[in-house]
């Protein structure tokens, strides 16, 4: 049986951390030089979906002689993080899969693939569907006293955050289903105290999001309680298949004895 990283020699513990760390670095690094060089075309990507609301047609300006490098490099390393988002988590899952148990080693992949579609598909929504919404209320706050200069390295800092928030924020129904399967948190638990969870995404959402737009915040918030409540039907239909309904209202104690029972 495997030899869990608690019961490692410190020395070995952290020597595997830093071998892992490495490969996230390296991978990360060499993704960005080669990125680099495409990062005008990707600079214009990201401002596509607000590019109505700018003035001159969606022209970026700089102010500083070395803003260009700064915000070239930022916006390489930004879709470098993307590119190499399946090997920095299969990197972390794979620090910590030795602790497993083998009948909870099997959902390592499985957690992989879903962490990555859940990021990408963060990204995607806010991308199009975010990010018009948000801009276009910003910026309408500013039309009727000021006119509008798009300074690129604040208009492509705001988008990015957003987009990395948002990737971010859909990795919940994960969270929620994992929390309920392994009866770390009852199933009944999430689902009777849903008005203080309420409050609590909706007090994250705002959190979250690096705007002070109320708009970005409440569409946050409407998206994470469908991801919420989706990962709840979803974990109560495992629950019910792999153990019977009575599960829904196990502790992590109770679980670990019906498992004890079984074996």
């Amino acid at each position: 049986m495997p030899v869990g990283p608690a019961r490692m020699p410190l020395l070995d513990h952290l020597s595997e951390l830093r071998r892992r760390l490495t490969i996230i670095v390296a991978c990360v690094l060499v993704t960005t030089c080669i990125i680099y060089m495409a990062s005008p075309t990707l600079i214009q990507l990201l401002i596509d979906p607000v590019r109505e609301f700018m003035p001159d047609g969606g022209k970026l300006y700089v102010t500083t002689a070395l803003g260009g490098f700064t915000l070239r490099f930022k916006v390489a390393a930004f879709f470098a993080i993307i590119a190499c988002c399946p090997i920095i988590i299969f990197q972390v899952l794979g620090f910590f899969m030795p602790a497993l148990k083998p009948s909870e080693q099997k959902w390592v992949m499985p957690t992989v693939a879903a962490m990555v579609f859940l990021f990408f598909f963060g990204m995607v929504f806010c991308y199009f569907i975010i990010l018009q919404a948000t801009f276009g209320w910003m910026l309408d706050q500013t039309v009727d006293f000021a006119a509008i200069f798009a300074n690129a390295e604040d208009y492509i800092n705001i988008i990015m955050l957003l987009e990395l928030g948002f990737g971010a924020a859909f990795e919940l129904p994960l969270v929620i289903f994992y929390l309920s399967i392994f009866h770390l948190v009852p199933y009944k638990d999430l689902r009777g105290n849903w008005r203080a969870i309420y409050v609590g995404l909706l007090i994250s959402s705002a959190m979250v999001t690096p705007d002070a737009s109320p708009v970005t915040m409440f569409l946050m918030f409407g998206a994470v309680i469908v991801l919420y409540e989706a990962s709840l039907f979803v974990a109560r239909r495992v629950l019910i298949a792999r153990d019977g309904k009575e599960s829904l209202k196990w502790t992590r104690d109770e679980y670990a004895e019906h498992k004890f029972n079984e074996d």
